[in-house]
């Protein structure tokens, strides 16, 4: 039924028969090769990371995993994106920013195939989502993970219950379940709490079952829609510990968020909207260091100016004192 879509995919490694009734539908996984290009782990592989590497040197020449073409949004009469362009690649950690209502939770809809774009194109590994049928849709996004701002837990279950989840409904075995689950745990460091509802967690609890439930099981990318905007600032901190801890180990990662508590410590690509319009597209350290070359600018031009010239010295010559900045 759908076995053009997977024939169609460049990267499609080992298809598997999704069920006894569906005999031509297929797991789609792609980027493995663009994953495996980067020596990054591909979603059926071992992880190989190289962070030796600079970040110009990781990702020249990779092919894109997503790709917008003048994508536009619009509810009714409201425009909430307005010809967004853009691409991701694989192995990235994407952070998208802007104040609230600049369409950041409306852009990361578009890229998990959750809304169709009005106009323009969402292309995923050369896919374009906006003609992929609904069945086909929903393979996609067994392959993603996607943190909500509110969490969406599920009120009844425990955390272990809640992490479980996804592989249920993806038909796991019980005892893939069972150590996929209690790795998820581990890893978030939730042993204490396996067992409480959600009600009994804090909020930094639930951030990170949250993102376990999202990553148990394996996506190439995590979706996360600002996860700390009920945290304080060192939950804030603590979540983006995990976050950059998953895109280590070679899982793409795109985060919105306006949290001023990330912003300053956050490394890799920012993108900014404002008005559902691409403010600027750049490298964290980009930024970073553009900053402190105007800040050193303005300080030398104030020292500049303390130093007295020759009319106004009557009383013989002064020693003015500079010190060189230097950097790094």
């Amino acid at each position: 039924m759908v076995e053009w879509f997977a024939s169609h995919a460049s990267h499609v490694r080992r298809g598997k028969r999704l069920s006894k009734y569906d005999t031509n539908i297929y797991i789609i996984k792609p980027a493995t090769v663009a994953h495996e290009r980067r020596g990054l782990r591909n979603p059926l592989g071992t992880i190989r990371p190289f962070n030796h590497l600079s970040y110009e040197q990781q990702y020249v020449n990779i092919p894109t995993m997503i790709t917008l073409s003048s994508v536009s949004k619009q509810f009714k009469n409201r425009v909430v994106l307005d010809c967004i362009s853009l691409s991701i690649k694989p192995g990235e950690f994407v952070t998208i920013t802007g104040p609230s209502g600049a369409g950041k939770s409306t852009l990361i809809h578009l890229i998990a195939g959750m809304e169709r774009a009005t106009s323009g194109k969402v292309e995923f590994d050369g896919i374009n989502l906006g003609i992929v049928p609904p069945i086909a849709l929903r393979l996609f996004r067994q392959r993603i993970g996607i943190v909500f701002q509110d969490y969406k837990l599920l009120s009844g279950r425990t955390v272990a219950e809640n992490i479980a989840f996804p592989l249920e409904v993806c038909g796991a075995s019980k005892q893939s379940i069972y150590s996929n689950v209690k790795g998820a745990i581990h890893k978030m460091k939730l042993q204490k709490v396996a067992n409480a509802l959600p009600r009994e967690l804090s909020g930094g609890e639930m951030a990170r079952t949250a993102i376990a439930r999202a990553m148990v099981h394996g996506p190439m990318i995590l979706f996360c829609d600002e996860p700390t905007g009920n945290l304080d600032a060192v939950q804030s901190i603590e979540i983006l510990r995990f976050l950059q801890k998953i895109h280590k180990e070679g899982t793409t990662v795109v985060l919105a968020t306006h949290d001023p508590a990330l912003m300053e410590i956050i490394k890799g690509r920012i993108i900014q909207l404002q008005d559902g319009m691409v403010l600027s597209d750049t490298n964290a350290r980009e930024v970073k260091e553009e900053t402190i070359d105007k800040n050193e600018k303005s300080e030398i031009k104030t020292v500049s100016a303390k130093k007295p010239t020759s009319a106004n010295s009557n009383s013989g010559k002064r020693k003015v004192k500079i010190t060189a900045i230097h950097t790094s």
